[in-house]
C-alpha cells in the first residue's frame, strides 16, 4: 500500500536548490505513481510567477519541470492564496489557491509531509 505524500515548497525558484529539489521529488514521486500532492507556501508561490528570468540570476528555469507535473500524473498543486496576495501575484492558472483553512485540511489528507 503506498502512502500519500505532500510536498510543500517555501522557498523562491533563485534562493538556492530547495525549490528545484521539491520539484524533483514531486516528479520522481509521480514517475512512481506515489500518491503525491504539490503545495507553494511564502515566498515558493514566486515559483508559479509568469516570465520569469532564471538566466539573470543564474539559476536553472524551473517552468519546464511545472509543466511537465501534469504528464507525470501530478493533478494536486496548490498556491496558498494569502501568500500569492501579500506578494502581489496573480492565482496561478496550473494551481489551486487556498486559504489557510483549507491548507490546515489538505496537509491532514496526507500520510506524509515534506517541507523544503
Amino acid at each position: 500500500m503506498s502512502r500519500s505524500l505532500l510536498v510543500i515548497s517555501r522557498q523562491a525558484p533563485w534562493s538556492g536548490p530547495s525549490a528545484r529539489e521539491a520539484l524533483d521529488i514531486v516528479l520522481a514521486g509521480g514517475a512512481f505513481d506515489l500518491p503525491i500532492g504539490l503545495l507553494f507556501l511564502d515566498d515558493g508561490v514566486f515559483q508559479l510567477a509568469p516570465n520569469q528570468a532564471a538566466k539573470a540570476v543564474q539559476q536553472k528555469d524551473l517552468s519546464a519541470n511545472l509543466q511537465a507535473l501534469g504528464l507525470f500524473g501530478i493533478d494536486d498543486v496548490f498556491a496558498c492564496s494569502h501568500s500569492l496576495t501579500a506578494r502581489g501575484l496573480p492565482p496561478p492558472a496550473h494551481a489551486q489557491a487556498l486559504d489557510s483553512q483549507a491548507i490546515f485540511q489538505l496537509i491532514d489528507r496526507y500520510d506524509q509531509v515534506i517541507t523544503l
